[in-house]
């Protein structure tokens, strides 16, 4: 089978102890950069030696037919360089094939930079969406946060720290000054730091320059609030159409959230007034 393991962000301490047995007996390891498993298993005192291979973004497609193949043998173990694989990391092409191909494909559970930050954030965490890094050309950058500018859900992204102060700055401008985010860095390391606020102040605290690993999260936009006015048209046009007026106010009172009994009322004011 393939075993998708995730791996601690910073923290050593966070490595499971099932992540501890995988890799005390795989025969075979695939992971972004062998250097950081190598390192990895040197921390962690695992005497096994398993195969490793490569499988980073430039060759997970090419490779995944191969892996495929050789986890029908063997078991074969899949890490990223921190937390779980395939999310924004390798891994997504490998457990496609592998489910066409109908090879078991399971996971070891552990330490996401996502989900830390976000229940560190202090923001909603009820619905949130990860959209990983955010474009690198300007223009990219602001057709993406100009669609997500409405989204109301909470929302999760990657970012270095030579293009924290950019991202942000960008931010501010799609999402207002005043939304409310927070800065993640050095998540479970040593200098951890949280830094939250409006995004236009968070944009120029990055601007002096920021160090590490970062995530940043946005709280999402907020609903706008009910026109009464349009409320009281739509239902009057229902009311027009052949639908009941009491049955055109409930309607309208579900989609807009005002009283049933104030459109209600407002539309018999409205009849008797024309």
């Amino acid at each position: 089978m393939i075993i998708l393991a995730a791996t601690p962000i910073g923290n050593l301490g966070d490595a499971s102890a099932r992540l501890r047995e995988a890799l005390e007996q795989a025969p075979l390891v695939a992971s972004e950069d062998t250097r950081v498993t190598q390192r990895l298993l040197a921390g962690l005192g695992i005497a096994n030696r398993p195969r490793l291979i490569a499988l980073h973004e430039h060759n997970e497609r090419q490779k995944a037919a191969e892996l495929v193949e050789l986890a029908r043998e063997r078991d074969l173990l899949v890490l990223s360089d921190a937390g779980m694989p395939t999310v924004s990391d390798p891994g997504f092409p490998l457990v496609q094939a592998a489910a066409a191909a109908g090879v078991t494909v399971t996971v070891i559970p552990g330490p996401s930079a996502v989900v830390t930050a976000l229940a560190v954030s202090g923001l909603p965490t009820d619905r949130f969406a990860f959209e990983g890094f955010l474009p690198r050309k300007s223009g990219e950058r602001a057709r993406r946060l100009s669609e997500l500018a409405g989204d109301r859900r909470t929302l999760v992204f990657f970012e270095g720290p030579s293009r924290l102060a950019a991202s942000l700055e960008a931010l501010a401008e799609a999402f207002g000054t005043e939304r409310p985010a927070a800065v993640c860095r050095e998540l479970t390391k040593l200098h951890e730091e949280v830094r939250r606020g409006p995004l236009g102040e968070l944009a120029q605290w990055a601007a002096g320059g920021v160090r590490g690993e970062i995530c940043i999260v946005v709280g999402g936009a907020e609903e706008e609030p009910a026109d009464a006015t349009t409320a009281l048209d739509r239902v009057l046009e229902l009311a027009a159409s052949g639908t009941r007026l009491k049955d055109a106010a409930a309607l309208v009172a579900t989609e807009s959230g005002l009283s049933k009994r104030d459109l209600y009322e407002a539309a018999l004011a409205a009849r008797r007034a024309g």
